[in-house]
């Protein structure tokens, strides 16, 4: 399993498994997908990081994931 989904995959996702599904960015759909979503946290414009560090606090949980990222973990806390 790759982190990398095509146009296609990513098409076919439901809104509910995005990190920021009004823009259907930052796909979390498994336990690989968390990790590149706390990954890529960094490029996330800063007005919207809350939501997306709740967000992957979230899937994480649901897949077992262990998010250590101090800078995700204050922005959950907003």
């Amino acid at each position: 399993m790759t982190d990398r989904l095509t146009y296609e995959e990513k098409k076919e996702l439901p809104d509910s498994v995005f990190g920021l599904p009004e823009r259907r960015e930052y796909p979390m759909p498994d336990a690989a997908h968390v990790r590149a979503a706390e990954a890529y946290f960094r490029y996330c414009p800063e007005e919207l990081r809350p939501r997306l560090a709740k967000a992957i606090l979230s899937k994480a949980k649901e897949f077992g994931v262990d998010i250590e990222s101090p800078t995700i973990l204050s922005y959950a806390k907003e």
